[in-house]
């Protein structure tokens, strides 16, 4: 029987290459995220057994109609993969507060909307993993007091979830990426790039596939002991190296 896994900002970057490899584990997919366009298009390039919702995770009501949906269809939840986030970069002296605001409620309380619905279906199944992806960012970086934060909380969400769940059979683990070959940091001046990969104790960048390779480890039945850790897929970048 096929593994039923929802996976949110799927669309694109670390999120797709998620998407892919659990497509190829034989899960069913479901890619929530609102770039309808590529989100479309990427369950078009899988196949039939994946699915595209487009979900506002900040809409408490979306997302509970997404997973009304999905157990509806396919009567189980095997997986999470919180995944969706934005960044909105800047000191916090001149950090309009609408920026806050929008980082906070996509990368935190989305996050926190999919997994209070996830843990009730798994809750009652006596089985699940919910996997969020946060960063190393949640360490603290300059111009990301909005963004460490979120990703911060994630990290304390994905703990107390672990306590409160780990009875039920439901494990709950967060990945913190570092650095990652993404549409994202290839926007990055060549200049800046080769100064972040300077910084990395390997001197390259991850790809999406370090990230999906570590997702599909925390979501195997063979993994049964871990739960509320946060892993580190960045290069060693977290154990301290810097420019």
């Amino acid at each position: 029987m096929k593994k039923i896994a929802i996976i949110t900002g799927a669309a694109k970057g670390i999120g797709k290459a998620i998407a892919e490899r659990m497509y190829a584990e034989n899960y069913i997919t479901i890619l929530v995220d609102v770039d309808v366009e590529n989100g479309n298009k990427l369950a078009e390039q899988l196949g039939e057994n994946a699915h595209y919702f487009n979900c506002d995770i900040r809409n408490e009501k979306a997302v509970e109609e997404l997973f009304q949906t999905v157990i509806k269809k396919f009567n189980r939840l095997d997986a999470l993969v919180n995944n969706a986030g934005i960044i909105k970069d800047n000191v916090i002296w001149k950090m309009p507060t609408e920026d806050f605001d929008a980082v906070i409620d996509i990368n935190l309380k989305g996050t926190w909307l999919m997994c209070k619905n996830a843990a009730s279906i798994m809750k009652n199944q006596q089985n699940g993993r919910i996997v969020n992806i946060t960063s190393r960012a949640w360490l603290g970086n300059p111009g990301q007091s909005n963004y460490s934060a979120s990703k911060a909380g994630v990290v304390g969400l994905t703990r107390v979830l672990a306590l409160e769940l780990g009875k039920y059979g439901v494990l709950v683990n967060a990945i913190a990426p570092g650095l990652i070959d993404t549409p994202l940091t290839q926007k990055l001046s060549l200049d800046v790039q080769q100064k972040l990969i300077q910084a990395q104790p390997t001197k390259s960048m991850g790809k999406p596939k370090d990230i999906a390779n570590a997702v599909v480890f925390l979501c195997d039945d063979k993994t049964q002991f871990i739960t509320g850790q946060t892993i580190y897929v960045d290069g060693g970048k977290s154990i301290g190296a810097g420019i």
